[in-house]
């Protein structure tokens, strides 16, 4: 019985722990379609949407544009924390964004930095799931 007892407790400990981390990793899960508004060079306000999915440790997704969706690169999320670039073209020059944020519950938080013509500018960002 105290061998079974002995076998028993770690067992659990180690169960108990799987769980938790699974329940962990299930609420930093950024799956799904978040939106968020930039300013516009008219300076109007326009809504932009990502759709984000997490396969294991393995994120993608795109986000929309003007005239088109484009793909996410170098996707990455550890912990709350997580990281990816959009490359978009405009009149043949390209254009990097970097987004970096914290995922907490339905929102992330965090700073977008884009590099344009050997300038970089960064301002916040704030994107709620929907």
């Amino acid at each position: 019985m105290q061998r079974l007892i002995a076998l028993l407790i770690p067992t659990t400990a180690c169960l108990l722990f799987a769980l938790a981390t699974q329940a962990a990793d299930k609420k930093n899960d950024p799956t799904g379609s978040w939106t968020w508004s930039t300013p516009g060079r008219d300076g109007n306000a326009r809504d932009v949407t990502a759709k984000l999915k997490l396969d294991g440790d393995k994120l993608s997704g795109t986000i929309s544009g003007r005239q088109n969706d484009s793909p996410i690169e170098d996707a990455k999320i550890n912990g709350d924390e997580i990281t990816f670039k959009v490359t978009r073209e405009f009149n043949g020059n390209k254009i990097v964004s970097s987004y970096k944020g914290k995922l907490s519950g339905d929102t992330i938080k965090g700073k977008i930095e884009t590099e344009r013509n050997g300038e970089t500018q960064s301002r916040d960002w704030e994107a709620k799931k929907s």
